[in-house]
């Protein structure tokens, strides 16, 4: 039936196809490509049904969709089609009337006019708007995902994110990157989260687990000579969902040989900033790198967001010595809030009550209201009248404050000051996502380990294969907490894009830092023997790098969660509502798997 509908048309054009088109089309243009230039030409478009006004019952006015646009079409007589029907309509290309132009439409000049209709396909009444300007809840979006894609918005990203795979893609293969693809079905691997598990079905009650990353194999490809290695690389990790992580994601996996953290940093810049040019037409500012303390001193989080200032303070100095227990702790910080004496009292309250949700022993603020004759500062607070002159003089002149402003002060330790007036400073401050610019940095020499365990044993803050700094080797032994590695992050507008290092080629170093972890020598070998052995044939010293594509591309469509950038994502619960999955496995497949599944 197809063929002799598609014979019938070729008939109907042959004699009126476009220049240099052949009539075997079943479109000679895109909707949204038509222009003034086209004006006579006869066109065949293919899309949806955006729109279907009737003027009486000799004209009717079809506004045509696909993913390019919208073009109207003009028919003479009724046409039978619907919302969302799929249409071939072939036409004259004319100039619109005037007066009737739509300046809101790149078509808005032309229409098409003498146009023949043919249905493709009918379709149901949709079961939300295909129109931005309409909001649908998004379990509904979700489960009719097919008609959700259809939406302008979602065409946009995904284009975007093509745009964005493409360029990076060019740019890892124009540095000397080679594209290797590693396995889906592999072993476990420590990286802090939880791993899918796949029964073998021909190795009864063993599993293999789907990688959180590529880490192991692309350290391998190094030791295999590859020297510089990227993939498009999906990845999975069982963990809670939320607007910045699913299940499964795609991340720019590299790894190289022969190189300093700043060549990896160099190459993974050139990528990230070329994507960021195709997508949005224009590259962004200066990439700064801070370390990890500067990070933590100046903007109380690993992951700085640098498009507005509202920089943390050290008020060690003002209030060294003090008599106000309040400000007597191991770290003072503070934080200028621009015009934050009005904020009114509930929310100064709030902001109390947030820090010590966070971990505070308390939060104390103080607004500044002026100065006094001699030109001392007037502050308002609780806590003014127990403060020496000099000391609310060193507040205000520390902090930079001027008459207007609120100052925020945790004296606790020093972590904790930083990471609460760190989360303070965002929730105050923050641009919307999309607006503020874009604001890469990188942050370098995080610490080796994070902390330590309930048993005492430290915590690796990246990976066990991240190199610790060469001269912090020695303090292995007797202050693993001060070792620094040589781990890096990317960071655009406070989301981490991604986490790289330079790798352990050692093999003393590597089981060094097993030991240190608390792996023993026998668990070392039966968990990562391969490795081990591979180190033992000839190691180059490597490091590597992932950039997290689904937030680069969620942060360059100004969207604020990844679910807008992912083709099918899961929702927060982790389900897909439009195929149901997760489902039960019949019985039939799991005696053939070796499983049971028990009763809750």
């Amino acid at each position: 039936m197809a063929a002799k509908r598609i014979a019938r048309l070729n008939e109907r054009t042959a004699d009126t196809a476009p220049p240099g088109s052949s009539a075997t089309q079943m479109r000679t243009h895109m909707c949204g490509e038509l222009r003034e230039g086209d004006v006579g030409k006869r066109v065949r478009l293919c899309g949806w049904v955006a729109t279907r006004r009737e003027h009486g019952e000799h004209l009717a006015f079809v506004d045509l969709r696909d993913h390019s646009g919208v073009t109207q079409c003009v028919v003479g007589g009724s046409v039978e089609a619907r919302s969302e029907w799929v249409l071939q309509v072939e036409g004259t290309v004319r100039r619109r009337p005037a007066g009737n132009e739509n300046p809101e439409l790149p078509t808005g000049d032309v229409e098409l006019a003498d146009c023949n209709v043919e249905v493709l396909a009918r379709a149901e009444p949709p079961p939300f708007a295909v129109d931005d300007r309409v909001e649908s809840d998004e379990s509904v979006r979700l489960r009719y995902r097919y008609v959700d894609l259809r939406r302008p918005r979602m065409q946009g990203n995904l284009r975007l994110r093509s745009r964005v795979l493409t360029a990076l893609r060019e740019a890892m293969l124009r540095q000397g990157f080679c594209e290797v693809e590693t396995p889906l079905l592999w072993t476990p691997t420590p990286e802090g989260a939880r791993e899918f598990a796949v029964p073998a079905r021909l190795h009864r009650g063993e599993f293999y687990v789907l990688p959180q990353s590529p880490q192991i194999a692309k350290q391998l490809l190094m030791v295999g000579g590859v020297d510089r290695y990227f993939q498009m690389a999906r990845c999975l990790r069982d963990e809670d969902l939320r607007a910045d992580r699913q299940f499964e994601f795609t991340q720019l996996d590299v790894e190289a040989s022969f190189v300093s953290a700043s060549d990896v940093r160099e190459a993974v810049t050139e990528a990230v900033v070329e994507a960021t040019e195709a997508a949005v037409g224009e590259r962004p500012g200066e990439v700064k790198s801070i370390s990890w303390q500067e990070a933590m001193d100046r903007y109380g989080v690993d992951k700085p967001d640098m498009r507005f200032e509202m920089e943390l303070v050290d008020l060690g100095e003002v209030f060294a010595g003090t008599e106000v227990r309040a400000m007597a702790a191991q770290c003072v910080k503070g934080l200028r809030v621009p015009a934050g004496a009005q904020l009114s009292r509930n929310r100064v309250d709030a902001l109390a009550e947030r820090a010590k949700q966070l971990g505070a022993k308390g939060l104390a603020s103080f607004k500044v209201a002026g100065t006094r004759s001699g030109g001392e500062p007037v502050l308002e607070s609780a806590l003014e009248k127990f403060l020496s002159a000099t000391e609310r003089a060193g507040l205000v002149s520390a902090t930079g404050a001027v008459p207007g402003d609120l100052i925020l002060v945790v004296a606790d330790s020093w972590r904790t000051a930083c990471e609460v007036l760190g989360q303070l400073r965002l929730e105050l401050g923050r641009p919307p996502v999309g607006t503020g610019g874009r604001r890469l940095c990188w942050v370098t020499d995080f610490p080796l380990f994070e902390g330590l365990d309930d048993e005492g044993v430290p915590i690796a803050a990246h990976h066990p294969f991240t190199m610790p700094h060469r001269e912090d080797l020695d303090l292995l032994d007797s202050d693993p907490l001060a070792v620094r590695s040589e781990a890096y992050d990317l960071v655009l507008n406070g989301w981490e894009l991604g986490s790289g290092s330079i790798r352990i080629h050692r093999e003393d170093i590597q089981r060094k830092v097993f030991d240190v972890l608390g792996i023993s020598p026998e668990d070392a070998e039966a968990r990562f023997g391969f490795l081990l052995g591979a180190l033992r044939y000839g190691a180059p010293p490597h490091g590597g790098f992932a950039v997290g594509v689904d937030r680069l591309v969620a942060l360059l469509a100004g969207e604020e969660n990844i679910r807008e950038v992912i083709a099918f994502p899961k929702t927060q619960s982790g389900t897909d509502p439009l195929t149901g999955a997760p489902k039960p496995l019949s019985a039939q497949s799991l005696r053939e798997l070796g499983l049971r599944v028990e009763a809750r």
